[in-house]
């Protein structure tokens, strides 16, 4: 058997890697600390599946413990699948009125969410049902009820992408149990996709499942790109027993020295129609990092929305962990923390030495499967896709590095930018000592600009000048009390954060959005605060649920279980009104529970807001109600 392997070289096919969040704060930025960094090998592709199985079997070997891979799950639910589809209505084709679109990350990479509209039309996923709402009529004309969807109709199962008459449906949930044969052992989770025509009533043409859950996607032009993570199809003995943790892990590795390959290579099926295709990831499309786990795999799957069908998928799969999903109109980027080596995993808590970052670029500028360019590393962690950024040829990055749980607080912060070279990402400039002591909670690129704002008692908002690749540099700091976890740009030089009030020892006393002024670089400054006492805001850790609409100053953001209207107007933040929802309950007893809105967007001049109960039309003006529409 051949154990040699080839470095997969620029040009081929996609693969990634994941990351853990964490960061940092404090007085006088310089020039980073840590680790110094050497170039990150690129991703590896086998000999064969016999190389593979190999490979596999000694990372899982070294991963596994005695109950198991940490944080997998070994049993799914066995729950059916099953059809059915129901649809009403057409649409009025007018004139297309003035609306709001997914608070996206990147302009031209559209990003997966829960609701959707173009203006004509708005489209949800909710409880098991795509559901199309004429904004003019203010009724439902179509709804599909999605198949296999009765056990896992709960908010945030579902996001949808739209494009045109078609919606894809991504959705998480029902065991995935192939078709050809009867499942061996534990089942596994199964992420779903559904192509849905809107030209009529809406209607299902394609279906595609495989094993894994959905961990993100993006649309850009016709493509669209869905990333999923599936854990290896290995079942470990429970022992009722009180054996050892020794002898646990000896019998655990003894499943994995006896599985195959396939048992690491992700299932699939599509349809389309009366057909019925089923297939798995093949060895030649498998990769991995320098270093891996064999505990998990991440499957990009490619998808032209504007053909009859999803066919395939055309999947390639890496042999690694993923959390982090950032695209722009022309590449994608997938970013994890280096799995640490097994001596290290006995010291428990990591080191600033273990806290690696890689990064993976793709070329998505054409139709199809994306194209591998580089890969890179810098020390630290992410706090989530907004740390990264591309601009003007560069990719520009900001990490924690440290112990940010321990007495002695020792960690940092540091934006560095990278510049891809023969196929890889080399650092070209950095700027640190970012919150010493604290961790990053937000970030916000802004052409040559970035906004950094890092907490542990106080809130240093960092304003950076990242114009000379090679010298960024930190032009000013505010500190404040409390945090902001989401920034958001407004016109004039002003930023908005939505976070937490706190006092001066770091406790947390509500949701709080504040208004800064950021047009002199060295002197940003807070003009205005609004704050709840023991609120909280979904928008703090999901952008989707932010919504700023330019023509009148409206923030629309939830807290606790409805949502807040608030009014930009020059230097004031102001208060408008709330939205709620009407319970959904059935019995009398528990009539009093209220859903949680999620989702708030805008057409023409009606507010429209989102929850699992329904769609409420309101004045956003006023708050007042223009109209109920029940879903349940």
């Amino acid at each position: 058997m051949t154990r040699a392997s080839k470095v997969v070289a620029a040009g081929s096919t996609l693969i990634a890697l994941a990351l853990l969040a964490s960061s940092t704060a404090a007085p006088a930025p310089g020039p980073p600390t840590g680790p110094v960094m050497v170039p990150a090998a690129g991703l590896i592709s086998f000999d064969s599946c016999a190389d593979a199985l190999t490979e596999l079997r000694a990372a899982a070997r070294a991963s596994v413990g005695p109950y198991g891979f940490e944080g997998s799950v070994l049993f799914g639910d066995r729950a059916a699948l099953a059809a059915g589809a129901e649809a009403k209505g057409q649409l009025d084709r007018s004139a297309t009125p003035n609306h709001s679109t997914t608070n996206n990350h990147e302009a031209g990479a559209d990003e997966p969410d829960v609701v959707k509209t173009d203006g004509r039309r708005i489209v949800t996923v909710t409880g098991g049902a795509l559901r199309v709402i004429d904004p003019a009529s203010r009724r439902i004309i179509g709804q599909l009820d999605l198949p296999g969807e009765e056990t896992a109709a709960y908010w945030g199962s579902y996001r949808l992408l739209l494009l045109g008459d078609r919606a894809l449906v991504l959705a998480d949930g029902s065991p995935f149990v192939a078709v050809d044969r009867a499942w061996p052992g534990p089942l596994a989770d199964a992420a779903r996709l559904f192509l849905v025509d809107l030209a009529g009533p809406p209607a299902l043409i394609g279906t595609y499942r495989i094993e894994g859950s959905v961990l993100d996607g993006r649309l850009t032009g016709g493509s669209a790109r869905v990333v999923v993570r599936s854990v290896p199809r290995l079942e470990f003995p429970f022992d009722a027993d009180e054996s050892s943790d020794r002898v646990r892990t000896r019998q655990n590795r003894a499943v994995i020295d006896r599985a195959g390959v396939e048992s690491w290579l992700p299932e699939y099926e599509w349809t389309a129609g009366d057909e019925r295709h089923t297939g798995r990831v093949d060895c030649d499309r498998l990769s991995r990092p320098k270093r891996m786990t064999g505990t998990s795999m991440l499957t990009v799957l490619s998808f032209d929305l504007g053909a009859d069908r999803l066919g395939d998928g055309d999947p390639v799969s890496v042999a690694a962990d993923a959390t982090t999903v950032y695209g722009t109109a022309s590449s994608l980027y997938l970013a994890g923390q280096q799995p640490r080596r097994e001596a290290d995993l006995l010291r428990g808590r990591p080191t600033a030495r273990d806290q690696v970052t890689e990064i993976h670029q793709f070329d998505t500028s054409e139709p199809g499967r994306p194209r591998y360019l580089a890969t890179g590393a810098v020390p630290g962690w992410l706090i989530n896709q907004y740390a990264l950024s591309e601009w003007d040829g560069h990719l520009r990055v900001a990490t924690t590095i440290g112990d940010v749980w321990g007495e002695g607080r020792r960690s940092e912060s540091t934006v560095r930018v990278l510049r891809r070279e023969s196929g890889s990402l080399l650092p070209v400039g950095a700027v640190g000592g970012l919150g010493r002591g604290e961790r990053i909670y937000s970030v916000r690129y802004l052409g040559p600009v970035a906004y950094v704002v890092t907490f542990r008692q106080t809130d240093p908002l960092y304003s950076l000048d990242l114009t000379d690749p090679a010298a960024p540099v930190v032009t000013g700091e505010l500190k404040i009390t409390g945090y902001s976890a989401y920034l958001h740009p407004l016109p004039d030089g002003r930023l908005l954060g939505v976070g937490q009030e706190a006092d001066g020892q770091g406790r947390t006393q509500g949701v709080q959005v504040s208004l800064f002024d950021v047009q002199d670089p060295a002197r940003p400054t807070r003009l205005d605060q609004w704050h709840l006492s023991s609120g909280w805001s979904a928008a703090e850790h999901d952008p989707h649920a932010f919504l700023y609409w330019p023509t009148t100053g409206l923030v629309v953001l939830p807290v606790n279980t409805g949502l807040r209207l608030l009014r930009v107007d020059g230097n004031q933040i102001s208060e408008i009104g709330q939205v709620t929802h009407p319970s959904a309950a059935k019995d009398a007893a528990r009539a009093w529970m209220r859903p949680s809105v999620h989702r708030s967007l805008m057409v023409g001049d009606v507010l429209w807001t989102v929850s699992e109960a329904g769609l409420r039309a309101s004045d956003p003006a006023t708050a007042r109600s223009l109209g109920w529409i029940p879903t349940t």
